[in-house]
Formats: C-alpha cells, sequence, structure tokens
C-alpha cells in the first residue's frame, strides 16, 4: 500500500485522535504505533524525543512540577527570565545509558518500518548523550547522513564541581553548552538505487533546497523561542517555530508528503508542517501534553517568522 492509496484510519487505527487542518494527532506509545501502521507510511521525521530515559517517567516530572528538582536541574535566572528545568543527562549510570541505547534502537527499527525508503530523520539530540543515540539509531537500521547544528547559548555545562564549588571556583565539569546538535539520518534505499531514482518513485531520498535555489545548511543560527510561542505552548523543551519551519521544510524534498513527529509534545513541528501547508501526523504517549497541543496547533502555526530569522522565501 503507497501512501498516496493510505486513508486516515490506516495511520490512526483504533487510537483516540484529533485532526488540525492538514494535521492528524494521535493519542499513542510511539513504538507501538510505528510498528504498527503499513509499512511505508510517512515520508519523513522531524522530531525532539525525550532522550534522557529518567527525566520524563511520572515520579521525575511530579518532582519537577513540584519544584524539588530530582533527575531536573533548576537552572539560575538569565537575561532577568526564569528559565524551564533540564535534565541532568551527566547523572544517568551505565545502566540507564544502556537502556537509552536499547530504546533508540528499537526506535530506529519501528521508524524504519514507517518511513518509505529514502525517507529522513531529523532529530534533536545534545552534545553529551549524541555519540551514544546515533550510534543506537544506526544499528538499528538508520544511516547517518550527519548533523545540522543550531547556534544557541543554552545553560547547560558550565557548572563548577557539585558541593565543590567554593573550593575550585576555577573549574567547570563541562563547557557551558553553545550549540544544539539536531542529527541526520535516512532509511537506505534499495540496493542499486539511486537519489534520482528514489525521487522519482517515492519522493525521498534527499532534502529540500531553499526556494532561492540555494542548499539546506547545517549551521541555523536561531535563538531562544520566543516569550509569544512560550505563552501558548509551555512545554518544558519547546523548539521556536523559526527553527521547525526550516527543518520540517527540508525534510520533503519536493514539498509533498507527509512529516511525521512520534514525539509530538506540544505540537510545535505539527504546527510546523501546518504553516507550511505540509500534511503531517504527530503521535503523543501523554495525554497533558497531547491535550495540550490540541489547543495549541493552530496559534503556534498562525505565528508570524521574520526572514532573517528563517530564510526559506516566504513570511509567515
Amino acid at each position: 500500500m503507497s501512501p498516496a492509496t493510505l486513508q486516515s484510519e490506516d495511520l490512526i487505527l483504533d487510537y483516540t485522535h484529533a485532526m488540525q487542518g492538514n494535521a492528524t494527532i494521535v493519542h499513542a506509545d510511539c513504538l507501538e504505533w510505528l510498528g504498527r501502521i503499513p509499512a511505508g507510511s510517512i515520508h519523513g521525521i522531524v522530531t525532539d524525543p525525550p532522550y534522557g530515559v529518567k527525566e520524563y517517567e511520572f515520579d521525575q516530572i511530579e518532582k519537577r512540577a513540584n519544584g524539588n528538582g530530582g533527575i531536573w536541574r533548576i537552572p539560575p535566572s538569565f537575561d532577568g527570565s526564569n528559565r524551564q528545568p533540564l535534565p541532568r543527562f551527566t547523572a544517568l549510570n551505565e545502566r540507564e545509558r544502556g537502556q537509552l541505547f536499547r530504546f533508540f534502537k528499537e526506535w530506529s527499527r519501528c521508524a524504519s518500518h514507517a518511513l518509505l525508503p529514502g525517507g529522513h530523520v531529523i532529530l534533536a539530540c545534545n552534545s553529551f548523550l549524541a555519540q551514544l543515540v546515533y550510534s543506537a539509531l544506526v544499528e538499528g537500521g538508520l544511516e547517518f547522513r550527519g548533523q545540522i547544528i543550531r547556534i544557541v547559548r543554552t545553560l547547560r555545562g558550565g557548572d563548577r564541581p557539585k558541593n565543590a564549588e567554593e573550593e575550585f571556583p576555577g573549574v567547570c565539569s563541562l563547557p557551558r553548552g553553545a550549540y544544539e546538535p539536531w542529527g541526520i539520518f535516512r532509511k537506505p534505499m534499495p540496493p542499486g538505487m539511486t537519489v534520482s531514482e528514489c525521487l522519482r518513485k517515492y519522493g525521498t531520498g534527499g532534502l529540500r533546497r531553499l526556494q532561492e535555489g540555494l542548499p539546506f545548511s547545517d549551521i541555523l543560527d536561531i535563538g531562544r523561542t520566543p516569550k509569544a510561542e512560550r505563552e501558548i505552548a509551555p512545554h518544558p523543551s519547546l523548539k521556536p517555530q523559526a527553527l521547525l519551519r526550516e527543518l520540517v521544510w527540508t525534510i520533503l524534498p519536493l514539498g509533498e508528503g507527509v512529516v511525521c513527529d512520534p514525539f509530538m509534545g506540544s505540537g510545535s513541528t505539527i504546527a510546523a508542517a501546518e504553516a507550511l501547508g505540509y500534511r503531517s501526523i504527530g503521535i503523543e504517549k501523554y495525554e497533558s501534553y497531547y491535550q495540550l497541543a490540541t489547543g495549541a496547533i493552530k496559534p503556534l502555526s498562525r505565528i508570524s517568522v521574520e526572514r532573517d530569522q528563517i530564510d526559506l522565501g516566504f513570511n509567515r
């Protein structure tokens, strides 16, 4: 069955769902959903997964909500704003790192089933875990195709040794983060198939160039998520529409097909697809985030993005 002949029920199955313009959002566990839908149902994936294995467990979410921290590090105020809590990825032990590897290996297998041959995955990560996560995705069957580096100063790293700040004031345990890596992966094309043949047959295999004809760049200087967007969708890892619209734009090389976000969260990737007129489907496991997305997608998709924030040849 090709994506052109798929009906909505083929992707919705028996899950709770809602329609948002060209988008469908589904309340489901993404591993289960990716494994159940027909093979080759989607053209590309843009997602920001919960790539620490502890921070989104129920007890840790409760601690964050109560201000108790747990695995979440409560950062100091910065430039007059109080920042969202950040998960302590460095707190993962060897067993938890193995659990993380196994999760992303299995996720890679499920994503490969759902993607068309040549379909791309653009996945947010962080500098500390990228090597582990990328290796797991490759072992699960996806090809590593490079990275997109988002230039953005974060509050990760730069801390003095815990409980010894006064003793070692001139030491930091990790460098202060100034970039965010997004891994680029691709489902392998059939043996012997060229990119041009894959484009003709599946509409996949490459990345979409900018409207001016320039190639998509792997360096994006797009800063923090604007306050107006955070007020619409108060999610702890909300990415800006300026960034997501660039990533969603490039994931469909011919500007046609279905974009998927299996870790939908507040629906910001789906909102970016909606702003571009792309068909999309978002999957979210947690009820509270699924409900947040139902009200956030439309207003986020209407956010105006200035041309100096996103150079795609349009201003929305």
